[in-house]
């Protein structure tokens, strides 16, 4: 309906510019379930460890290579104002997590689908929005009872958590290898049970293999040694961090020095030196063998710091110097005139190496390092990034596990069981509720669904044998996509942090409750033209964008 008018006394009004679209009532949460559904199909083929790869190639011809649902929706460009939501609940559960967006996303996309078939037997869209609330409460008190205690103690099952995030990435034929990296940088910047991922710094470099990744025990910085006459390494290093200038300062704005004869250029030359070589020497007063320099270092200066035999790197970001404040324990010297013997940190090692031909310095050998760098290598770029969010995913779900403490058996077991008491929990509501909370437990059998349709296994047949499992024997019964078998995914080590779980459940079904509650889209075409649905869009999806 293009130009809405209304009307009165047989004189049609214009009340919407000409050229806008709107679609409301049941057309209207049509558009925007099948869209939000589409998002999650687009994604469901990635979940799980036999999930493919989305190869996204954008309009510059540059191509992503991954099976990440953050990934994948950002590097999208969607349009559709539903869909968008969708990926919201991925960059939500990313920054919260790390991981389970996939989960996320294709278990939105099934609550929507079954409030669509509520909304096809006349249930009113409020009726099932509190139903969803009222699932979502209970499931997440389920989620608790069922989840299991963890610490980081228990070395072996974080190494499992990090396989499980890794599984089906290109990371997973090295994720032992990978997995005890994780753990091991973790552990090292962990301050009791709190864990900041920030703390572990990811460096890559194409060249070599994927076994070659390591963790450096300090900070990588991507960065060379300013001038050829200083010495490439230092043994027990003592490090100034700078964050101003080695510099002369330019005259600002209209300012003029007048010089007028040779000596007075002379003079103003020894001057500029005499200043340069004083910044120097307060540098070498605190006893600093290495300076980490946020800005620049005249050519002067790195003379001087050389003759010093001091090892100098300069226009180091800011996020390295606030690594190497946390691996070495030096702090940030602004004002050079201040700087102490207090504020120098320590390494037992900095020295500048080649990676792939690239020069960078090592720091390493802290005594308590609160900050390490993990160096990812492959042997192409779309491999060292693959790696990269693999690693991400790995040391975000250990974070997200210390975090509450909890984890949860991965393979679907907790949807099932979720599931399940929902189904008993529904019995108790004589209303439209109990309609709406059984939409839920079934939307949420999407998980273990395509697990199973991934692997190429009969998803109806392994439902039931879940199901079953859980009938008999418990709580951590989950599909072994390998075998087709039904097992306990604690006792295969298939484990998950609580964490995940719960933000999945949290922004989707709020973000399937905020999309049930619209019944009017009105759109304008921004041209003063009409809205013309765009190519190759799904008929009656066009009036959204």
């Amino acid at each position: 309906m293009t130009g809405q008018m209304a009307n009165i006394g047989g004189q049609p009004i214009l009340i919407l510019p000409e050229g806008t679209l709107r679609s409301r009532g049941k057309d209207a949460q049509r558009n925007n379930i099948s869209a939000a559904q589409a998002i999650g199909d687009a994604v469901k083929s990635t979940l799980g460890p036999k999930g493919m790869d989305k190869m996204l190639v954008d309009s510059l011809g540059d191509v992503v290579i991954t099976n990440d649902g953050a990934t994948i929706l950002e590097e999208m460009k969607i349009e559709h104002p539903a869909a968008k939501m969708m990926v919201e609940i991925a960059k939500t559960q990313d920054k919260e997590v790390g991981d389970g967006t996939t989960t996320a996303v294709v278990f939105s996309g099934e609550l929507l689908r079954k409030a669509g078939d509520l909304l096809d037997m006349e249930v009113h869209p409020t009726m099932i929005t509190k139903g969803f609330r009222l699932a979502k409460e209970k499931a997440l008190g389920i989620l608790q009872k069922i989840a299991v205690d963890v610490t980081i103690e228990q070395t072996k099952t974080l190494e499992k958590i990090a396989e499980t995030a890794m599984t089906g990435k290109s990371a997973e034929k090295v994720s032992d290898k990978l997995s005890h990296l994780a753990v091991k940088a973790v552990k090292k910047i962990a301050d009791g049970a709190k864990v900041d991922t920030n703390d572990v710094k990811i460096e890559k470099k194409t060249g070599g293999s994927i076994e070659d990744t390591d963790i450096i025990e300090g900070v990588l910085i991507d960065k060379e040694v300013v001038h050829s006459s200083m010495p490439k390494k230092m043994e027990k290093a003592n490090i100034m961090l700078l964050d101003s200038a080695l510099e002369i300062k330019d005259l600002e704005g209209d300012a003029k020095i007048s010089i007028d004869s040779p000596e007075k250029m002379q003079a103003f030359i020894d001057r500029e030196e005499n200043a340069l070589k004083g910044m120097v020497e307060k540098v070498t007063k605190t006893g600093a063998t290495v300076l980490f320099c946020q800005k620049g270092i005249d050519d002067l200066a790195q003379h001087f710091l050389a003759k010093a035999g001091v090892l100098a790197v300069r226009r180091v970001k800011k996020s390295d110097m606030e690594m190497l404040t946390k691996a070495t324990g030096a702090e940030i010297v602004t004002n050079l005139n201040s700087a102490s013997k207090t504020d120098i940190g320590y390494a037992g090692s900095v020295e500048e190496r080649k990676i792939s031909g690239d020069d960078m310095v090592f720091v390493e050998q802290c005594k308590k390092p609160k900050a390490v760098t993990l160096l990812i290598r492959g042997g192409t770029d779309h491999v060292v990034d693959e790696i990269e969010r693999a690693m991400i995913d790995a040391i975000k779900g250990i974070g997200a596990s210390l975090e509450l403490g909890k984890i949860v058996s991965g393979g679907g077991a907790p949807e099932i069981e979720v599931a399940k008491e929902l189904r008993k929990y529904a019995d108790s509501f004589k209303g439209r509720e109990q309609l709406a909370i059984n939409a839920f437990a079934d939307a949420l059998e999407v998980i273990p669904r395509s697990l199973a349709e991934n692997a190429g296994l009969d998803p109806i047949d392994k439902l039931a044998n879940m199901r079953a499992y859980h009938d008999k024997h418990g709580i951590h019964g989950g599909l072994d996509v390998f075998t087709g078998e039904v097992v306990d995914m604690q006792k295969r080590g298939v484990i998950e942090a609580l964490k995940i779980k719960v933000q999945a459940m949290k922004s989707a079904s709020e973000a399937a409750e905020l999309i049930l509650r619209i019944d009017d889209i009105i759109s304008a075409s921004g041209s003063g033209e009409p809205a013309m649905p765009p190519g190759g869009m799904p008929p009656g999806m066009g009036g959204m964008m």
